[in-house]
């Protein structure tokens, strides 16, 4: 039993590839609000008769304790091994960290990036909003601080990461940005 967040690429492949390779499995997805992506990633799963559950995003706690494991993508890949991803991978990635349960990250390595964000402050804006969130229609309130679209999960939480470069561990990215980069 798998857990995502969101809709991923990438993850969207890994799955497909599990598939391809006979393994059975099922697979819980939050719904991601505010855009709900999580149900365009269960009718991507659904065409390959994959089993899937939609759970709200704030049953992330409920549900951990059915899963073995949980399975994200992420927008980037910062310096310290930490993920900027949908809103709401973090709290996933505490919740997976509390219960024991392995975190996992899938991402290309074109996805790295030299940020080196130490909390959710830190991650710039320009990654955090999309224009038509940035203002509340009914009030012409800025929404900037109440709704970003990613957060950072730090590298402390996150078990492992798979990428077109090999499996690394959090704390193994910075040597590959290094090699990138130079």
């Amino acid at each position: 039993r798998i857990l995502t967040h969101a809709y991923s690429r990438v993850v969207l492949r890994v799955l497909e590839a599990a598939v391809a390779a006979k393994k059975r499995f099922s697979v819980y997805i939050t719904e991601s609000q505010p855009d709900l992506s999580g149900k365009k990633m269960a009718k991507a799963l659904c065409h390959l008769n994959v089993p899937v559950t939609v759970v709200l995003d704030a049953a992330v706690g409920y549900i951990m304790e059915k899963v073995d494991l949980v399975i994200v993508g992420a927008e980037g890949v910062v310096e310290n091994g930490g993920v900027i991803n949908k809103i709401g991978t973090n709290q996933m990635a505490v919740c997976a960290k509390a219960q024991n349960k392995p975190f996992y990250v899938v991402a290309e390595s074109f996805k790295f990036v030299r940020l080196f964000p130490l909390n959710q402050q830190d991650v710039p804006d320009k990654f955090k909003y999309k224009a038509d969130t940035l203002r509340s229609v009914q009030t012409g309130q800025d929404l900037r601080e109440e709704h970003p679209w990613v957060d950072y999960t730090p590298p402390s939480l996150i078990t492992l990461l798979f990428t077109d470069l090999g499996v690394l561990t959090p704390s193994a990215v910075s040597d590959e940005l290094i090699k990138l980069y130079l």
